[in-house]
C-alpha cells in the first residue's frame, strides 16, 4: 500500500473532537484503518492518515489487466515503518482527532495509543525512530506539537537512526515474490513444518493472503478441512455475501489480520495451497467451526494435520447449539430416543458386506447397515456378460465373498455396540436403480474396533462420497476416508492390481444326478466342515462345503420338525404349530456358523440327510430337547437314538410346546401305518390351459370353472366402469395384480420379476401362462376379486412315470405332440405321487379315456421313469412293456437302438 502524506497543518483546534477505535490494519508507516466495536455484525471502519509526516510507500503489484505496467518495489524503510506500527497498534485501542478532511474524503489527524491524548503520540514515535520525515513546509513555529516533531527529527538525524543511517537503506527493500512457479513442489519442500508469516489480507473466513517469512513469498492459503460462507461475484461485478459471510470474515480478520502467525502448508491440489494457521491463542480452523462460521469439507479434511476428529467435534458442537449457519439444523437422528440411537445387540446374520441382522435385548430383530460404505459391486456390462449363467452376487462379485466372510467370522454370535448415525429414507425404483426400503445406518464396533473401518482398510469395501451439504454420513467418516487411502496405497483387496479371486461354487441343491455322484464322498468323509448359509425351516438348511466348494441342501436326520407355511399346487399350506419357533431356534443356533455334518443318505430330490453338530451340540437332539421336534422312526438305526428318545420323553412328560396337547394312548390303539398295496385311481375332470417347455402343464378344475367365469365377468365389468389410471401401479415381486393380455382383456396375475418399468414378468394365476409386459398394462387387483375370494385356478402338474428328454429337438417333438393333443381340452387327471415342485399325474383323454403319457411311451417319444413304490408296480410294468415295443419298432428316440448303455449322458438321458 502506498504511503499517504499530508501538508503541515495547524494544531488541532478545540473543536476537533477526540474519537476512539481499534486498529484493524496498518496500511503504511503513516496510514491506518480503525474500526468500531461490533454490534450485531461487522463494525464500521475508516482510514486515518497521520498529519505532518511522511513514510515510505509500500510495494505495489502491477495491475493484472494492464500488462505494460510493472511491479512497484518498497521505498527504503517503508516496510520497517509499517512493521513498527503493526507491532505497536494492531488490535489495540487508540484515540484520534480528525484535523482535516479533503474533498475526496481522506481524513488526516493525530493518533494516540490508549484512550486519551496522554498516550503515546504515534507520529512522534515514528519520527523519533527515523522511520518517517516531517513535512516542514507551512509549519508554524508557535505550534508546540509541530515544533516537537521537528526537534525529534533533528535528534534522529544526529543519532543516525533509521533512514538517516548511512548506506541509503537499499537493504530494507524486500524482494517480494507474488507468484510461485511450482506451488506443489514449494509446499512439498517445506515438509509440513510450521513457518512464520504475517496475514496481509482476509478474503473470506477461510481464505487469507499471507506473507511468508523470511523469504517474502506472498501466497493465498485456504484453510484445510473447512469452508466458510463466501462472497459471490455477480455478473455486474458486485459481490453478494452468502448468509454469515461478512460475520465469518470479520471473525477471522479480528483475530488474524496482520498478526504474527505460523502456517503449516499441508497440500496443493489444483494450484490451491491448503494450510493450517496456528496462533498463540488457538487454531482459527477449530474456532470457526465451533462458532458456526464454517462447515467441514471432506476433500481437504484428508490433508489436515492437527487431528480431523477435533474439527468434526467442533462442528458437532455448533450443530448441537444451532449457532449461525446451523440455526436451522436438524440432526439425522433427532427423532430417535437415546436408547434407539445407541445400544448393544447380538449379530445373528451378515446379509452382505455392509449389512447385518442383529437381535436386541428386547428379542426384536433389526437390520443394520454400516454407515457410509459401499460393498463390492460389479458393473452392468460385467454382470450381463454371461446371461445364460445365473448371477450369484456372493460368489460372482469380486471380493464380495471375502468381505462377507470377514464380517461373518468376526461378528456372528458376538455382541456389538451400535451407534445409529442416520436413517436413510425409502426410495422408489428408478429406470436403472432398484427400490430401497428405509435403512438404519450405524457405526458398529466390537472390542473398540470400528467394523466399517476394518473392512475398508482391507480393501473389502469403499467409502461413499457425499454432497457437501449431505449430513447423513458416518460419525467416523474421516477415519473411513483415511482407511481407504491406506488400502489404496497398499493395494489391498478391491484396489489390488492382482487378478481378482474367482469362486467357482457348484450349487447341487436339487440336482439329483450330481448329488448321487457326490454322496459316496461325503459318506466316506465322516464329519465334514460346513457353513450354514440359509435356514429354510427348523430341519432344512443350505450348507456351504468349503473343502468341496459346493452348496448342498441338508435335512436333519432322526427328527420330524413342524412344517412351515408354503405354496403348493393346491394353494397355501398352513404352517404347523411351532414351525416358526423351530426355524428361529435353528437360525439362532447355527445360521452362518461353522458346523460339522455327518451325511448318511439322500432323498429322491437330491437333498442330503444326516446329523449336524455345532460346538459339540447335535442340532437334532437340541430341537427335540426344546420340544420343537419329534423323533422319527428312522433314528432307530443311529447312535443318537437313545439320547433323542430320552429327550423326547422328558418333553412329553412336561407337555411342552409341541407336546402341550399330548395325551398318552393305550398301546393297543397304536396303529402302524403300512404302505398301500394297490393303486386306487380317482380321476377328476380338468381343463388343460398351458403346457411348458419342460413338459409341466397347468389345469383348471372343471367343477370350479363356472365360479371363475362369473368372477372374470364381474371383474371386467367393474374395471370397465372404473378403468385404472395407466402407469399408477408400481409392481413389486410377489404382488398379485391384474394384467391386460394381448386380447385386450384383464386377467388376474402375479408379479414374478421386475427388470424395469417396461419389463415386468407376470404369471397368469388362473391359466398358467407367463408374459413380459410393461407396467402400464398392470393395475391393482380389486379386493373383491383377490385370491381370498377365489384361489388361483391354474394348478401345475408333471407327467408320472416319464423321463423328459434332455435333447432339445426330442423335447420339442414331445411338447408339440402334447400341445396338439390336450391343450385347451377337457381331460381326466389322477395324482400318482408327489414330486419336488409339483404332483406327478396320469392324464386321460376325455373321450377315449386313453392314457396320454402311455401314448407318448408307445410312440417312442419319451422313456419310462421307473418308480419303486409297490402300489405303482402294475402301472410301471405297463409303461415298461410299451417302451420295449417302441424300442423294438425303432420309433423316434429308439431309431438308432438302445443308446442308454454307454452314452446316456451324451444324449441327456439316464436309466
Amino acid at each position: 500500500m502506498a504511503s499517504v502524506s499530508a501538508p503541515a497543518q495547524t494544531a488541532p483546534t478545540p473543536s476537533a473532537p477526540l474519537q476512539r477505535g481499534i486498529v484493524k490494519m496498518v496500511l503504511s508507516g503513516c496510514a491506518i484503518i480503525v474500526r468500531g466495536q461490533p454490534r450485531g455484525g461487522p463494525p464500521p471502519e475508516r482510514q486515518i492518515n497521520l498529519s505532518n509526516i511522511r513514510a515510505g510507500a509500500m510495494a505495489r503489484r502491477a495491475a493484472q489487466a494492464q500488462p505494460d505496467t510493472k511491479d512497484t518495489p518498497d521505498e527504503p524503510w517503508a516496510f520497517q515503518a509499517r512493521e513498527f506500527l503493526r507491532k505497536k497498534l494492531i488490535g489495540k485501542e487508540v484515540c484520534f482527532t480528525v484535523e482535516i478532511k479533503t474533498a475526496l474524503g481522506r481524513e488526516y489527524g493525530m493518533v494516540y495509543l490508549g484512550r486519551d491524548t496522554t498516550g503515546e503520540n504515534i507520529a512522534e514515535s515514528l519520527v523519533n525512530e527515523g522511520l518517517a520525515t516531517v513535512r516542514r513546509e507551512g509549519i508554524r513555529g508557535n505550534n508546540p506539537d509541530q515544533a516537537r516533531l521537528c526537534d525529534l527529527e533533528d535528534q534522529s538525524k544526529a543519532s543516525k537512526k533509521g533512514m538517516w543511517s548511512e548506506g541509503g537503506g537499499t537493504h530494507t527493500i524486500r524482494d517480494l515474490k507474488y507468484t510461485i512457479e511450482n506451488p506443489r513442489n514449494f509446499v512439498d519442500s517445506l515438509h509440513q513444518k510450521p513457518i512464520n508469516a504475517i496475514i496481509e489480507h482476509v478474503r473470506d473466513g477461510s481464505v487469507v493472503r499471507a506473507l511468508l517469512l523470511p523469504d517474502y513469498y506472498l501466497v493465498t492459503v485456504m484453510l484445510s478441512g473447512v469452508k466458510c460462507p463466501t462472497f459471490k461475484r455477480e455478473a455486474d461485478g458486485t459481490e453478494s455475501p452468502e448468509p454469515f459471510a461478512a460475520e465469518a470474515k470479520f471473525f477471522t480478520e479480528s483475530r488474524l489480520l496482520q498478526r504474527d502467525v505460523q502456517i503449516i502448508l499441508e497440500s496443493c491440489p489444483n494450484q490451491i495451497i491448503l494450510g493450517t494457521i496456528l496462533h498463540p491463542n488457538g487454531n482459527i480452523t477449530e474456532l470457526l467451526l465451533k462458532e458456526g462460521f464454517a462447515r467441514c469439507v471432506d476433500w481437504s479434511m484428508a490433508v489436515y494435520t492437527q487431528g480431523a476428529e477435533k474439527l468434526r467435534a467442533a462442528e458437532r458442537s455448533a450443530k448441537e447449539r444451532k449457532v449461525r449457519i446451523w440455526k436451522d439444523y436438524v440432526a439425522p437422528t433427532a427423532n430417535l430416543d437415546q436408547k434407539d440411537r445407541q445400544f448393544v445387540a447380538k449379530v445373528m446374520q451378515v446379509v452382505n458386506a455392509d449389512a447385518m441382522v442383529v437381535k436386541l435385548n428386547s428379542g426384536e430383530y433389526k437390520t443394520i447397515h454400516l454407515s457410509s460404505i459401499r460393498p463390492p459391486r460389479i458393473e452392468g456390462e460385467e454382470k450381463n456378460k454371461d446371461k445364460d449363467k445365473r448371477f450369484r452376487p456372493l460368489y460372482d462379485i469380486p471380493y464380495m465373498f471375502e468381505a462377507r466372510e470377514f464380517l461373518r467370522k468376526k461378528l456372528i454370535g458376538k455382541k456389538v455396540n451400535v451407534t445409529v448415525d442416520y436413517i436413510r429414507a425409502a426410495t422408489g425404483a428408478g429406470e436403472s436403480t432398484p427400490a430401497f426400503q428405509e435403512r438404519t445406518c450405524a457405526t458398529v464396533t466390537i472390542g473398540g474396533i470400528n467394523i466399517a473401518e476394518a473392512l475398508v482398510s482391507k480393501g473389502l469395501a469403499t467409502v461413499i462420497r457425499y454432497r457437501q451439504d449431505d449430513d447423513q454420513r458416518s460419525s467416523h467418516y474421516d477415519e473411513l476416508l483415511a482407511a481407504e487411502a491406506r488400502a489404496i496405497k497398499n493395494g489391498k483387496g478391491l484396489h489390488s492390481k492382482k487378478e481378482v479371486p474367482i469362486h467357482r461354487v457348484a450349487d447341487i441343491s436339487g440336482e439329483t444326478q450330481k448329488a448321487k455322484q457326490f454322496l459316496p464322498f461325503l459318506q466316506r468323509a465322516g464329519r465334514s466342515e460346513a457353513v450354514v448359509e440359509y435356514v429354510f425351516s427348523g430341519s432344512r438348511l443350505k450348507l456351504y462345503m468349503p473343502k468341496e466348494t459346493c452348496l448342498i441342501t441338508f435335512l436333519l436326520a432322526g427328527i420330524e420338525c413342524p412344517r412351515s407355511s408354503r405354496n403348493t399346487p393346491g394353494g397355501m399350506q398352513v404352517a404347523e404349530p411351532f414351525s416358526d419357533e423351530a426355524m428361529r431356534f435353528t437360525k439362532e443356533l447355527v445360521l452362518q456358523r461353522e458346523v460339522e455334518v455327518e451325511v448318511e443318505s439322500m432323498d429322491k430330490a437330491g437333498n442330503f440327510i444326516g446329523w449336524l453338530h455345532i460346538e459339540g451340540v447335535n442340532l437334532s437332539v437340541a430341537l427335540v430337547e426344546n420340544a420343537l421336534s419329534k423323533v422319527h422312526f428312522t433314528a432307530e438305526r443311529s447312535a443318537y437314538y437313545k439320547t433323542l428318545v430320552s429327550a423326547e420323553e422328558a418333553c412329553r412328560q412336561r407337555k411342552e410346546k409341541i407336546w402341550a396337547n399330548y395325551e398318552e394312548k393305550p398301546v393297543e390303539e397304536v396303529v402302524h401305518v403300512t404302505e398301500e398295496k394297490e393303486r386306487v385311481p380317482n380321476y377328476r375332470a380338468v381343463y388343460v390351459t398351458e403346457i411348458s417347455d419342460t413338459l409341466h402343464f397347468y389345469t383348471q378344475d372343471v367343477e370350479t370353472g363356472g365360479q371363475l367365469e362369473s368372477l372374470m365377468e364381474t371383474m371386467r365389468a367393474e374395471i370397465a366402469a372404473q378403468p385404472p389410471v395407466e402407469g399408477s401401479y408400481s409392481p413389486r415381486r410377489g404382488d398379485y395384480c391384474i394384467a391386460k393380455f394381448a386380447d385386450g382383456e384383464w386377467y388376474r396375475a402375479r408379479v414374478e420379476k421386475v427388470e424395469s418399468p417396461a419389463k415386468v414378468h407376470v404369471f397368469y394365476i388362473d391359466y398358467g401362462n407367463r408374459e413380459v409386459v410393461s407396467s402400464t398394462r398392470l393395475a391393482v387387483i380389486p379386493p373383491a376379486f383377490s385370491t381370498r375370494t377365489l384361489p388361483a385356478q391354474a394348478t401345475e402338474y408333471a407327467f408320472a412315470f416319464i423321463q423328459i428328454p434332455q435333447d432339445e429337438d426330442a423335447r420339442a417333438d414331445v411338447v408339440d405332440c402334447i400341445v396338439r393333443d390336450i391343450q385347451n381340452t377337457q381331460c381326466l387327471l389322477n395324482v400318482e405321487y408327489n414330486g419336488v415342485t409339483c404332483p406327478h399325474v396320469t392324464i386321460q383323454f376325455g373321450d377315449t379315456k386313453d392314457d396320454v403319457g402311455l401314448g407318448l411311451v408307445k410312440e417312442g417319444l419319451v422313456m419310462v421313469d421307473v418308480r419303486k413304490e409297490k402300489h405303482l408296480q402294475k402301472m410301471v410294468t405297463e409303461y415298461l412293456n410299451s417302451q420295449e415295443s417302441a424300442k423294438s419298432a425303432r420309433l423316434n428316440i429308439w431309431r438308432y437302438g438302445d443308446f442308454r448303455a454307454d452314452d446316456a449322458d451324451e444324449f441327456g438321458y439316464s436309466r
